[in-house]
């Protein structure tokens, strides 16, 4: 196998186990952020994140110290290369889905969709595909999502609901839940006009489980949904979470080029700042145009105050 990235869950045992055994083999240690711990050795790179944990094994001696130290002296078993007996349905016909741009002020909301098979996971493994969430340059985003798209066989599709008409569907759905479904819907029916055949679908899951299937029934399709957290560990979801992450990406750099004004990530301060800015400079439509009004963030940029907990987090009811 020629992989050279790497991830497994951990337990905290472990974690601490693999950081013994790091030192031993004279890792040198970085701070990384929302990790426990983060060592490089020669041109091998091996982080501890601390949600799960989890590891993540990077580098072209990705294989050898899978196979012959984390497997042995940490996990106790061996996983590298068995993906497919211990995941089969990864790698089973079918489309993964996900979202970019849900808790950030700024920017549109994108859906995006991936068609994969056995043939087309093996590859976007081997290419180094992973939940966006832990590829923290642009560049990489950018270069990953080529790939898929050169991917013989594999198939995507994308909804991208830009600031303005999302302030508009919110409104309308009165909950961005329905809205996160409705987008997840119409993708999954844009993928099944090219992909008929698929006979599943998996996104991360709903709080409420419900909301997604009903909106699938709504558009009358009928193929089996599965929800699960942690979806993006899926190659097809990963794959979907890359190329939203792309699209909004480029829009916000589109639309931090064009009005002068960087338009930063998140809801945080300086997406407060960067919102009086541009309010300062175009008045206060400028906001429907760049930002997602629901947000609580909104009534901090023109000086609101309000005691409501952020929408930011899926109106405080549910996650997708």
């Amino acid at each position: 196998m020629s992989a050279t990235s790497y991830t497994a869950p951990l337990t905290a045992t472990q974690a601490e186990t693999l950081r013994g055994v790091m030192e031993r083999m004279g890792f040198d240690f970085e701070p990384k952020p929302y990790a426990l711990y983060s060592g490089r050795k020669g041109k091998l790179n091996v982080t501890v994140y601390e949600k799960g944990p989890k590891v993540l094994v990077q580098g072209k001696d990705t294989v050898d110290f899978v196979t012959f130290t984390l497997e042995p002296e940490v996990l106790g078993e061996a996983r590298l290369g068995y993906e497919e007996v211990n995941d089969p349905e990864m790698f089973a016909p079918h489309f993964g889905v996900d979202e970019s741009g849900k808790g950030d002020f700024f920017g549109p909301l994108v859906i995006a969709g991936v068609y994969t098979d056995a043939k087309i996971t093996r590859h976007l493994m081997e290419a180094g595909i992973m939940d966006s969430k832990r590829i923290g340059s642009a560049a990489k985003i950018r270069k990953l999502a080529e790939i898929i798209r050169q991917t013989p066989g594999c198939v995507a599709e994308l909804v991208s609901i830009g600031p303005e008409r999302y302030n508009e569907m919110h409104a309308s759905f009165g909950n961005l839940n329905r809205l996160l479904a409705w987008g997840h819907a119409r993708v999954i029916e844009k993928l099944l006009e090219k992909k008929p055949d698929c006979p599943r679908a998996l996104s991360d899951q709903f709080a409420r489980a419900e909301v997604l299937q009903r909106a699938l029934n709504q558009k009358k399709l009928t193929l089996q949904l599965d929800q699960r957290t942690k979806g993006e560990s899926d190659i097809a979801v990963a794959a979907a979470s890359i190329l939203a992450r792309e699209r909004f990406i480029d829009w916000m750099d589109k639309t931090s080029a064009a009005g002068g004004v960087k338009l930063p990530l998140g809801a945080s301060d300086a997406v407060i700042q960067a919102g009086r800015e541009l309010v300062g400079r175009y008045g206060v439509d400028a906001l429907r145009k760049a930002a997602k009004l629901h947000f609580r963030t909104t009534n901090a940029v023109l000086g609101i105050s309000m005691d409501s907990d952020d929408e930011s987090s899926v109106d405080g009811t549910e996650s997708a």
